[in-house]
């Protein structure tokens, strides 16, 4: 009883080092993550910044992805890692267009 407690406590913690989502899961099934909060980490990349629009990508060891921010741009080649949700355009027929996280907060 006391280990599934402790577990359970641990499965919400924002600062462990595991439990982070492959952008490969993402990208095979977004209607699978539609809606819903993923954790991220990786390599940020090609940083926008345009009207307003506060974007970068986001690559680890499966693919990239779009992360869209409110916070802080970081730097190409910060490690990154995140808390968001993924959101699309439009998914038709299972496959996604305008795939992206919208970021939700920043983990150490």
């Amino acid at each position: 009883m006391v280990l599934a407690v402790i577990a359970f406590a641990l499965a919400g913690c924002d600062y462990l080092p595991f439990g982070y989502t492959p952008v490969k899961d993402i990208a095979a099934a977004p209607a699978n993550f539609e809606g819903k909060e993923v954790r991220l980490k990786g390599k940020a990349g090609n940083i926008v910044k345009l009207l307003g629009l506060r974007a970068f990508t986001l690559q680890d060891d499966s693919g990239e992805i779009t992360v869209m921010t409110q916070g802080e741009l970081p730097k190409t080649g910060d490690t990154i890692a995140l808390k968001g949700t993924v959101k699309s355009a439009v998914i038709i027929g299972g496959q996604s267009l305008g795939l992206r996280v919208e970021e939700t907060k920043r983990l150490p």
